[in-house]
């Protein structure tokens, strides 16, 4: 099987990438761009622990062959702060206590971001739905579900000021 070359955005950055026609993307940014922050769960979609944004959405990148990159803008969790300042939304589920083990808080943070992206002021029921794709072993969920609320609270009042 001949490689592909991949061209697309990454974290704010373009990137050209060469590769195997059937590897994930999940794969791709872990081996080949070395961004570790993507997580691998299942394998098949239904966790959320390898959660990137894709061009806006949160997708569940074990699920996008590479190819289907091309032309995307990807965004991960090293991507969310590249100056190492946490955002609101990391600020929030620090706040909240809404970190435990931590496997699946990147997966967590990119679809809170993407919901705020598009609702600023989200209702709970409208948190736990955008939430309902990501799993977490460790926690009851209202923490997460809290700290989605404090983050759009907390990014609210700071365009405001």
């Amino acid at each position: 099987m001949n490689n592909i070359t991949v061209h697309c955005t990454v974290n704010h950055k373009p990137v050209t990438v060469e590769t195997a026609p059937n590897k994930r993307l999940l794969d791709v940014l872990r081996e080949d761009l070395h961004l570790t922050s993507v997580k691998e769960g299942c394998s098949e979609g239904e966790c959320g622990a390898c959660t990137v944004i894709f061009n806006g959405e949160p997708v569940t990148s074990c699920c996008v062959l590479a190819g289907q990159a091309e032309g995307a803008d990807i965004v991960t969790l090293e991507g969310i702060s590249p100056d190492g300042t946490p955002d609101a939304v990391q600020r929030a589920f620090m706040e909240s206590g809404a970190v435990q083990c931590g496997f699946c808080t990147p997966g967590m943070i990119l679809t809170a971001e993407a919901l705020l992206a598009k609702n600023a002021d989200p209702t709970e029921e409208e948190v736990k739905l955008a939430m309902s794709g990501n799993l977490c072993r460790c926690t009851g969920y209202t923490k997460i579900i809290e700290a989605v609320l404090l983050a759009a609270k907390m990014r609210r009042e700071e365009a405001r000021a």
